[in-house]
């Protein structure tokens, strides 16, 4: 690694992380590339190598097991090569009665997206707040402002990254550590093929690409915000979630998850 600041991204061999790999490149910053398929990231690496000089640790790791999250915190606690920017960007969603689900798929789905999340958020914060520089994003979406039947276990999961990354945004308040929580919507990347959900029931309108999703939660993470939600219709649609009741939220849910 050289002297530029380190930025470790999970998830980043497709979609958000990818981009944000790219950005965080291109802003000067050297990469540790986080995701299962280490050919894709070494892929990455070159890339990012000769397009914007960012030197990239590869580092293949599957986050759905304890071995794997190990990996990553020990790299996070690495205080010769200290991380400034985590990215907790890696997740997945199933789709379907909750019910007929496999139930180590679910229990897979929490342990990604919320046990790893929490895990190598703490790994990162305790050397951050000692050196009182750097941050965490973590990736949520607008999915955990209200319950959604047909994918209960994803937005649940969602709502503890919303609620857990909010607390801590708090918590560091007399640092200069950052935390911050950003709430994509709908959004082009492969998430929705693992998830087995057809994209063509929503409108074009309401998808952004994974490069505006990432320069937004930049700008926003630049300012200090605690939440980003990229685009005017994700705000309002998380806003009226918030404010409506619960009944009724779910409803609404469960009859645009039925369209997709």
């Amino acid at each position: 690694m050289s002297d530029r600041r380190i930025a470790l991204v999970t998830g980043a061999s497709s979609g958000i992380g990818e981009e944000f790999a790219r950005a965080l490149a291109d802003r000067g910053n050297d990469l540790v590339l986080v995701a299962r398929n280490e050919e894709k990231l070494r892929e990455l690496a070159t890339e990012l190598q000769t397009q914007h000089g960012a030197t990239s640790e590869v580092l293949a790791a599957d986050l759905e097991t304890d071995d794997g999250i190990a990996r990553v915190e020990a790299r996070l606690g690495d205080e010769a090569e200290p991380v400034d920017l985590l990215v907790n960007n890696a997740a997945f969603g199933t789709n379907g009665n909750f019910h007929e689900l496999p139930i180590d798929n679910e229990v897979a789905e929490v342990q990604l997206n919320v046990v790893a999340l929490m895990r190598l958020t703490r790994a990162a914060l305790g050397p951050m707040v000692k050196r009182n520089r750097g941050g965490v994003i973590n990736v949520s979406s607008i999915g955990g402002y209200q319950p959604t039947p047909f994918m209960a276990t994803y937005s649940a999961t969602k709502a503890f990254v919303n609620s857990f990354s909010n607390a801590v945004h708090e918590e560091l308040k007399d640092t200069e550590v950052k935390m911050m929580v950003l709430a994509p919507g709908y959004t082009h990347t492969n998430f929705h093929e693992r998830a087995q959900v057809e994209k063509g029931g929503m409108p074009g309108f309401l998808w952004q690409t994974p490069d505006e999703v990432v320069q937004t939660a930049l700008k926003s993470y630049d300012k200090g915000r605690a939440v980003c939600i990229p685009g005017a219709i994700n705000k309002s649609a998380a806003m009226f979630s918030s404010s409506m009741p619960a009944g009724l939220m779910r409803r609404v849910a469960g009859m645009v998850t039925k369209r997709q």
